[in-house]
């Protein structure tokens, strides 16, 4: 099967398509030919679909995908420059939860969102863990605490760095520093050899979590977890990851115990010109 397929009814041979593609791999082999990839040239596709999304008559296929399979952009959908600050400036980390379950159909859907997020190549290296039993997210949230214990007890910079001891003495008094009482935790875990992956699940997390109020939920970056199922063996073997792959990034979900009504001030953007 050819990798793009062009239908010669529809193309205005217009070279967006060759203008747009990031690899640079389609051309117009000669005067009043339709486009097509360059000789050779196969291996170089990233699989982006630039080339099928940007066309606006609908004339290119790629062997992945075809432009009927792809949903047209809803211009009346679009949010102006207000709605999309008021969108960002009301985002918030939520640290109080209701004792309540979401469906799994809905995490579904955020992490369905969250895997349109860019990566680097379009390698898309992110696989997903749902902790969706609450009893096993306390339960972890407990290893984490064991492993803050084990850090103060060795004197490790780190437990200088952050407050490991309130966040210990807070467990012990019944208070969870860690997850906050969430019930459910996402992980993005991938390749500890793909270069891609750190950007990669810093930009799918911030799309789940933007995408998250949407359908009624709060989220939290879980730092804590991620830090430990970095750097202490017994947390990588609790998640399950396969022995080659390293958690990149965790977050709380839940619904949010409390409504704010406020976007909160922030300092000034410190920018130079040149």
């Amino acid at each position: 099967m050819e990798l793009l397929m062009v239908d010669h009814e529809k193309c205005k041979r217009d070279g967006i398509c060759i203008a747009e593609c990031p690899a640079q791999i389609i051309e117009f082999k000669d005067k009043g030919a339709f486009p097509t990839i360059i000789r050779g040239d196969d291996e170089f596709c990233i699989n982006c679909g630039h080339c099928v999304a940007v066309c606006p008559h609908g004339a290119m296929s790629h062997a992945i995908m075809k432009p009927e399979d792809c949903p047209p952009l809803r211009d009346e959908w679009a949010l102006g420059p207000q709605q999309v600050e008021h969108l960002l400036r009301a985002r918030r980390s939520i640290r109080n939860y209701k004792k309540k379950h979401v469906k799994r159909d809905v995490l579904t859907k955020i992490i369905d969102i969250a895997r349109y997020a860019p990566s680097g190549h379009n390698q898309q290296p992110l696989n997903w863990i749902v902790i969706y039993d609450s009893d096993e997210v306390r339960r972890l949230a407990g290893m984490v605490i064991d492993w803050m214990h084990r850090l103060i007890n060795e004197k490790s910079p780190l437990a200088a760095i952050f407050p490991f001891d309130r966040i210990v003495a807070a467990w012990a008094s019944g208070k969870d520093r860690i997850c906050r009482g969430a019930p459910h935790l996402i992980l993005a875990h991938a390749h500890k050899d793909d270069t891609t992956a750190i950007s990669a699940s810093t930009i799918a997390l911030a799309y789940l979590d933007i995408a998250a109020p949407s359908f009624g939920l709060g989220t939290c970056w879980a730092g804590y977890v991620t830090s430990a199922a970095i750097f202490w063996p017994p947390m990588h073997e609790a998640l399950g990851l396969p022995e080659e792959n390293l958690i990149y990034g965790a977050m709380m979900v839940g619904f949010p115990k409390f409504k704010y009504h406020r976007l909160p001030l922030r300092n000034e953007a410190g920018i130079t010109w040149r």
